[in-house]
């Protein structure tokens, strides 16, 4: 039997090099099923914003007892694994997720498949064609398998600034926050901001530099291995090491008192899953927001990833945890060809906060529009309408456009903030200052904010989706209305470029924290 959205192709422009060696060791991650005896998660109450006060989550233990893996599933796939000499490596109970190790000659012949190498420019990968094939025992038990290729799966979205002008102008996250009025008296105490990062790392020296020039204290950052990636800074600025350090010192700035994580992961579709699954689930670090600033078009994943990774975020809603994710800095192609409308994953999952670019200028008066400098070479937000997601309920009230084929799909994003290189961040990466913009930017800033709400509210926003599509919503954001991202305009209340705009920190958290079921 076919795995249901599991087949691939090779890599576009890729040629096969030659076969896998069948002794090759490879380390694969099962998803098992959810529990079908047990009732589908709870959609949270949205009758206004204020509706956060009558929420209630489920602790991370509780939801491992009551919403993990089955145990006579685990016991089948373990029997299974046994059966076929594979090793058990590790077990997430409530990500219902197992590794296993085995030869690569045998777990092709598992799952009737073709290894092969293949190479595209200088990338070369361990590849697979077509579907996946379950062998009766593990069928209705799992639903996505993960490993087998291990193709470069994301980029990171941000962009360096490189062609200056006399109009550009920089700033500081914390001079963002103060412009997008974040709270006072809260500095994310007491929250954990967990930061997905799938290849470079990041320097303490170039951190203490930063924070020290800031007069901001150092964060507290904590690092977690994910499928044995490790923080590896590669020295390069304009390679991953970017986004690293770029997550962390806006994160670490607008929100100073927040522990950061950083689950460090194989920029592979494993290693994503692997990565929101172990930040979802981590008992031990608890964060309560879960940036990534990664992604790729949702015509690039198979459907058995993209499912694993928005299950993850369902789960997260569940246990109070929010995800957010950069829209992609492409425009509204997402880097397609052929001019094709395309959104960004994981940012189109209906339940992941998806976070455009706008470019914003503070003086000599206040000016903001919609992210585009595709003339310059320097990017422009991603936004538009998911082919793969159908439009979830809370979009209902709002007018998204319909996809080319004709699908109502969900649409992408749901808030912004300043991301255009020409109003980008000071930052400090790799042993120098340099300027960084990339809707990258704003998924941590978003993150630094929400933290502060949590503390301030003293409850975690949580799944913050239908909250911010309800009457009032508007009136806590600075409604973005010029600009466009070479597919979709901006205009009054949500749009496809920069959702409702960048926000009013102030307003969001009265509007928030205001007694339930009165409107904001």
């Amino acid at each position: 039997m076919d795995l249901s959205g599991s087949a691939r192709n090779p890599l576009a422009g890729a040629r096969e090099v030659g076969p896998v060696p069948e002794s090759e060791r490879v380390e694969l991650t099962l998803l098992l099923r959810r529990d079908p005896s047990v009732a589908s998660l709870p959609s949270p109450p949205s009758r206004s914003l204020a509706a956060l006060s009558g929420r209630s989550y489920l602790a991370r233990e509780t939801f491992r007892e009551q919403r993990g893996a089955r145990a006579d599933d685990l016991d089948r796939v373990r029997a299974f694994a046994q059966r076929h000499q594979l090793d058990e490596l590790s077990l997430s109970l409530g990500g219902r997720t197992i590794r296993l190790g085995g030869s690569a000659g045998e777990l092709a012949r598992i799952f009737e498949v073709r290894l092969r190498r293949w190479r595209v420019g200088t990338v070369e990968y361990r590849g697979r064609s077509g579907p996946l094939r379950l062998p009766p025992d593990l069928r209705e038990v799992v639903t996505g398998v993960f490993g087998l290729d291990d193709r470069p799966q994301a980029r990171p979205h941000f962009v360096r600034h490189r062609t200056p002008t006399p109009t550009d102008v920089s700033y500081t996250a914390p001079e963002i926050g103060a412009a997008y009025t974040f709270p006072s008296g809260s500095d994310g105490t007491g929250e954990t901001i967990g930061l997905i990062e799938l290849g470079g790392g990041f320097s303490p020296t170039d951190l203490a530099n930063y924070f020290s020039g800031l007069g901001v204290p150092s964060p507290s950052i904590a690092t977690v291995s994910v499928d044995g990636a490790t923080n590896a800074p590669t020295g390069n600025p304009d390679g991953p090491d970017g986004e690293v350090e770029l997550d962390l010192e806006i994160a670490g700035s607008v929100a100073p008192g927040a522990q950061l994580v950083v689950y460090f992961a194989p920029n592979t579709d494993q290693g994503f899953v692997d990565a929101v699954t172990t930040a979802v689930h981590d008992a031990t670090n608890r964060p309560s927001l879960v940036s990534v600033s990664w992604g790729s078009p949702e015509s690039e994943w198979t459907g058995q990833a993209m499912s694993a990774i928005s299950g993850a975020a369902e789960d997260a809603g569940a246990m109070g945890v929010t995800v957010l994710a950069a829209a992609g800095d492409q425009g509204a192609s997402d880097g397609l060809p052929g001019g094709q409308l395309a959104v960004d994953f994981p940012a189109s999952s209906p339940y992941v906060l998806g976070c455009g670019g706008t470019r914003l200028l503070l003086s000599p008066t206040r000016s903001e529009v919609v992210w585009n400098e595709e003339a310059i070479g320097e990017g422009a937000t991603g936004g538009g309408v998911s082919s793969i997601f159908p439009r979830p309920s809370y979009q209902n009230n709002i007018s998204v456009p319909s996809t080319a084929e004709g699908f109502a799909g969900r649409g992408v994003p749901d808030v912004a903030g300043d991301a255009d290189p020409t109003s980008g961040y000071r930052v400090w990466v790799d042993g120098s200052s340099v300027v960084l913009g990339g809707t990258s930017a704003v998924a941590p800033l978003w993150a630094g904010l929400l933290a502060r709400i949590n503390q301030a509210l003293a409850k975690p926003v949580g799944f913050v989706n239908p909250l911010l599509y309800q009457p009032g919503a508007l009136e806590t954001f600075n409604d973005i209305i010029s600009g466009n991202n070479d597919g979709y305009s901006a205009g009054p209340g949500w749009d496809p470029c920069t959702g409702w705009g960048t926000p009013n920190g102030s307003r969001l958290l009265a509007a928030l924290g205001s007694p339930s079921g009165s409107e904001p």
